[in-house]
């Protein structure tokens, strides 16, 4: 099972619109850029499920064109990628698959041609907050997850070469962390996959050509490695990890209770510990500074200055709401200034992502405005500090890493009540959190919170993340911090958190496939959703 660190459930930091689809999409592209070793001359994606029902609208086809020719998740020209590709002379096809059925809802092969006639078919799928998985290289199956650097090693299944791979890694003080052998056949063609604790240093591919039975090796990094400098792994770093790591709220609570910590300084304390194992410095503080960056970025710049979406469904509301409560009657304000500002950011964040501009996924792109609409209008309307929404970005990772590891945090499989359900489940853990509550009564106002979005459907108009997308996330801001509220009032749940998560997981799973980000059910299969879309 993958572990989840704070950039896995706080980022990526990315070019909107979908952590799934728009960045997800851009890693499984990226990890066959590096599998074929460049840019193809040709490439042709093929996408399926949920991917070929919303992808268009989604931006998927521009992710995928942009991770194929090289360019980053926060890359502002992810948008002009087609362009950018016609440029640098690749061409480019897509073809949307809604018949044949996979495995996984987000789902695309990638077939890359050559020059000098090399040929790679690669199957990739989207997991969810950015993350990919490669399940198949040119007829094999196999599982590569990019939490760690993994070497991918194409060759002759004969005796020797397993033997040669090691030495090369050992000669360059490289430490093996996983090792899988796939065949098609004894003695056919072969795939070895090592997965690494370290990153792997140029020249190493050359020296593991040098035996006449390799026919390929390609080097795959880190997913979602740390940003800080390689560091010495203490002789310590399992131990001392295994102190501070936690799978369910309840072993969170008890961690909290024999540390005498808050959920957000036991967080800390994992990451750091985990950058560690890693071989890495965690710097979680300018991590964390650059998210607050982006977010207030995000949340501020549609206020005063508007832009339609991609889509055109969504632009403008940020502002019209803001000056309704500057001006007008009092009786027409009917929330008070903290949820009016926290709905205003909300708001004015997803219209920043709906036009592919650069946000923090939290934990999804299509839920990233509940998380900094809690946070900024906390420090706009009551003072808190930049310290004090740093403690709350990481208690809301705290929470939110429970969820992404028990259940889902992808529209595709558990609905929207897997993205901005766990989004506001994070922002009322934090809110708690940095009012001075406890750690149990910050695991009760997100359970609160879970109980409100129960069953909450993913049904994108016209599959954009727009509607109802944004009004999802301005509702469920202020509803975060109701549940906070609630908790930090001693009103204690009678379901505990980890049973909140499973029941939620469950439920996901029941949805029907039009009710989970396919764009054929709930609203948007009204009849004015399928007049805008052409017909449903």
């Amino acid at each position: 099972m993958k572990t989840y660190g704070l950039r896995d459930i706080i980022g990526p930091i990315m070019v909107g619109p979908s952590s799934s689809h728009t960045a997800g999409a851009l890693r499984i592209a990226s990890m066959a850029r590096k599998l074929f070793g460049g840019d193809p001359r040709a490439v042709t994606f093929t996408l399926y499920g949920s991917f070929a029902a919303t992808g268009s609208g989604h931006g998927t086809d521009k992710a995928l064109v942009a991770g194929i020719i090289g360019l980053a998740a926060d890359d502002p020209n992810v948008a002009r990628s087609f362009e950018l590709a016609e440029e640098a002379d690749v061409k480019v096809d897509t073809v949307w698959d809604l018949v044949t059925e996979t495995e996984h809802p987000n789902t695309v092969d990638v077939h890359c041609e050559g020059d000098d006639g090399r040929v790679l078919d690669m199957r990739g799928i989207s997991i969810g907050g950015g993350a990919a998985v490669i399940r198949r290289i040119n007829g094999i199956d196999v599982d590569i997850s990019g939490e760690h650097t993994s070497v991918v090693v194409n060759q002759r299944d004969v005796r020797g070469v397993l033997a040669h791979i090691s030495s090369v890694l050992a000669d360059h003080d490289i430490n093996i962390a996983t090792v899988n052998l796939h065949r098609t056949k004894k003695r056919g063609d072969a795939f070895t996959v090592m997965e690494t604790d370290s990153e792997v240093p140029d020249g190493v591919r050359e020296h593991l050509l040098d035996h006449p039975d390799v026919l390929g090796a390609r080097v795959i990094p880190a997913m979602a490695s740390a940003d800080g400098a390689p560091i010495e792994i203490p002789e310590d770093a399992d131990e001392v990890f295994a102190r501070w790591n936690y799978t369910s709220g309840d072993e969170l609570l008890a961690l909290c209770g024999r540390e005498n910590c808050t959920i957000a300084e036991a967080f800390r304390a994992r990451e750091e510990a985990l950058c560690a194992t890693q071989g890495v410095s965690a710097e979680v503080d300018a991590y964390l500074d650059r998210v607050l960056s982006v977010m207030d970025r995000a949340a501020t710049g549609p206020i005063a200055a508007p832009e339609r979406s991609i889509g055109g469904l969504i632009g403008g509301e940020a502002a019209k709401v803001t000056e309704a409560l500057a001006s007008g009657e009092a009786k027409r304000h009917l929330m008070d200034p903290l949820t009016a500002q926290a709905c205003i950011y909300a708001l004015a964040t997803l219209e920043t992502n709906a036009k592919m501009g650069i946000i923090v996924a939290t934990p999804t792109a299509g839920s990233s405005g509940v998380l900094p609409g809690v946070l900024l209008a906390l420090r706009d309307v009551r003072g808190y500090t930049h310290d004090e929404l740093r403690e709350g970005i990481l208690a809301a990772a705290a929470v939110g890493y429970i969820i992404a590891r028990n259940a889902s945090v992808s529209g595709a499989e558990g609905g929207c009540q897997a993205e901005v359900g766990s989004a506001a489940a994070m922002a009322s853990a934090a809110a708690v959190t940095m009012a001075g509550g406890s750690p149990a009564q910050a695991l009760d106002a997100a359970s609160n919170v879970i109980q409100c979005l129960l069953g909450l459907v993913c049904d994108p108009v016209g599959g954009l993340v727009e509607l109802p997308c944004q009004k999802r996330d301005s509702t469920a801001a202020p509803t975060a911090l109701i549940c906070a509220q609630i908790a930090l009032s001693g009103v204690s749940n009678l379901i505990p958190f980890d049973e909140n998560v499973a029941v939620m997981d469950k439920i996901g799973r029941e949805l029907p496939m039009e009710l989970r980000e396919t764009a054929r059910g709930g609203i948007a299969a009204a009849p004015s959703a399928c007049s805008f879309c052409g017909g449903c």
